[in-house]
């Protein structure tokens, strides 16, 4: 008897079915939220450096002129091994920032940090600071002769988590004020701007603090999706920040978008892990 005859009729077209597509079977295609690396672990490839003036400690002003685009002659930026792992090195001597090549919308951005030993003038006696600067616009050096126009996901000692227009970048926050004055930002709080121009000015706390000791890995979330942001640190969402726009000499238009910036800024510090991946909509709190 033939063996197909034996089969019982579901089995049966289940094994014609797969004789059918296996001979020009293809896999599925990658997940649509899968991550994609910014950092390949051997250089920087995909990221432009920019590097601001140097710092003199007789004047306690930046002076000359800048160092400029993909100059790097005191390598502030290189590729090491931290803790048996490829990381970049940022050793924080001038101020700058590497900066990716391409613009990114509607993301979910993750990174790991890590502090190093070594702080330089002017910020040698102050908190170890560095940055994730992102819709980063424009020219550069817009912000203190170093940075892009762009928002800032605060990364210092102690302050992780904050919110910092640059060189124009505004948002909304709902904040209320502490007992020092500061605006922080409380989910229950009266919406307000902050940027360079505003009345409240350009900074807002973070509410919570997730950031590890100072010399050990810190993990960073920064989720973005249209004119709406969330910080997280270390799993603790820090500040959600809504209806990102830049001043333009007085003239407000949208900031959605743009390449990503991490900062040298007057400390050695560490990354890793850099990657992101599309996001279809914000995450619940």
């Amino acid at each position: 008897m033939n063996i197909y005859n034996r089969l019982p009729i579901y089995k049966l077209f289940s094994l014609l079915l797969l004789l059918f597509i296996l001979p020009g079977y293809m896999p599925p295609p990658a997940e649509k939220n899968s991550w994609t690396s910014l950092f390949d672990g051997k250089d920087l490839e995909g990221w432009n450096t920019y590097l601001g003036q140097r710092y003199d400690p007789a004047t306690d002003k930046n002076t000359g002129e800048a160092i400029g685009l993909n100059r790097d002659p005191q390598h502030v930026f290189t590729v090491v091994k931290e803790d048996g792992r490829p990381a970049i090195r940022i050793s924080g001597e001038i101020a700058g920032a590497i900066s990716t090549k391409k613009e990114y919308e509607n993301y979910h951005l993750q990174l790991d940090f890590k502090w190093g030993a070594i702080k330089w003038p002017p910020k040698k006696d102050k908190k170890r600071d560095s940055g994730l600067l992102y819709h980063s616009v424009g020219p550069y050096g817009a912000d203190w002769g170093a940075w892009m126009r762009s928002q800032e996901f605060q990364i210092e000692e102690g302050s992780c988590g904050d919110y910092w227009g640059c060189a124009g970048g505004t948002f909304d926050v709902q904040s209320a004020k502490n007992e020092k004055g500061d605006w922080v930002y409380d989910p229950a709080g009266t919406l307000r701007t902050f940027s360079g121009d505003s009345p409240a000015g350009r900074h807002c706390v973070k509410s919570k603090d997730g950031e590890k000791p100072s010399g050990q890995w810190n993990t960073i979330d920064l989720y973005c999706h249209g004119d709406t942001s969330m910080h997280v640190i270390n799993g603790v969402v820090t500040m959600v920040l809504l209806h990102s726009r830049q001043s333009d000499k007085g003239t407000l238009s949208p900031l959605t978008k743009g390449s990503i910036q991490v900062q040298s800024e007057g400390a050695e510090v560490f990354y890793r892990n850099i990657r992101i991946r599309p996001l279809e909509k914000m995450p619940a709190l």
